[in-house]
C-alpha cells in the first residue's frame, strides 16, 4: 500500500476517534448537569415541605419577618452554589474540548511539515525557495494559532477571576441584607413590644 492512501486512512480514523471523543465529552458533561438539577431539585423540594411547616408554625409577623431573614442568606449561598456547579460542568467540558482540539492541531501541524519534508526531498532543483516559502508559512500558522490559544486561555482565567468576585460580593451583599433586615424586624418588635406597653399602662 503506497505511503499517501495510508496517510488518509490515518487521517480519517483520527477524525473519526476526534469526534467520539468530542461527542463523549459533550454527552459526560450534559449528563453531569442533567444529574445537578435533578439533586436541586430534590433538594428544592424537601426545603419547600420543611419550610411549608414551619410557616404554619409562625405566629406574628415579628417570626415572619425572622423566618424571611433567615431564609435570605442561605438561598443566596445556594444559588451561588449552583451557578458555581454549572460554570465548573462546562469549564471542564470547554477544557476536555481545548485538550482535544489541541492534539488535532498538533497532529495536522505534524502531518502537513511531514508532508512538506517529503516534497523538499523529491522537489526538482530550484525549488528550495517554494518549500522554504511552504515552511515560513506553516511556521507563522502555527505561531498564530499558540497565541489565540494563549489568548483563550487567559480569557476563561479572567472570566473564571470574575466569577469568584462576583460570588463573594454576592454573599457580602445578601449578608449585608439579611443583617439589615434582622436590624428593621428586631426595630419593629421592640417599637411594638414598647406601645404594647404603653398601652398596657393607660
Amino acid at each position: 500500500m503506497s505511503a499517501i492512501p495510508q496517510q488518509i486512512l490515518d487521517r480519517q480514523k483520527s477524525a473519526v476517534n476526534t469526534f467520539v471523543a468530542v461527542q463523549g465529552s459533550i454527552f459526560g458533561g450534559f449528563e453531569k448537569l442533567v444529574d445537578l438539577n435533578l439533586k436541586v431539585i430534590k433538594a428544592s423540594l424537601g426545603e419547600a415541605a420543611e419550610q411549608s411547616q414551619q410557616v404554619s408554625a409562625l405566629k406574628d409577623p415579628q417570626e415572619a419577618v425572622a423566618f424571611v431573614s433567615a431564609m435570605a442568606q442561605p438561598n443566596a449561598e445556594k444559588a451561588v452554589a449552583y451557578t458555581k456547579n454549572v460554570y465548573d460542568i462546562f469549564s471542564n467540558l470547554s477544557n476536555e474540548l481545548i485538550k482535544l482540539t489541541e492534539t488535532q492541531v498538533a497532529e495536522g501541524q505534524q502531518q502537513i511539515a511531514e508532508s512538506i519534508d517529503q516534497l523538499a526531498k523529491n522537489a526538482p532543483t530550484g525549488s528550495e525557495s517554494a518549500v522554504a516559502l511552504l515552511k515560513s508559512s506553516l511556521a507563522t500558522a502555527n505561531t498564530a494559532y499558540d497565541s489565540l490559544n494563549k489568548a483563550a486561555k487567559q480569557a476563561v482565567e479572567v472570566a473564571e477571576g470574575n466569577l469568584a468576585a462576583a460570588t463573594n460580593a454576592t454573599i457580602k451583599a445578601t449578608e449585608s441584607a439579611t443583617a439589615a433586615t434582622t436590624a428593621a424586624a428586631n426595630n419593629v418588635a421592640n417599637a411594638a413590644k414598647t406601645a404594647a406597653r404603653a398601652g398596657g399602662r393607660n
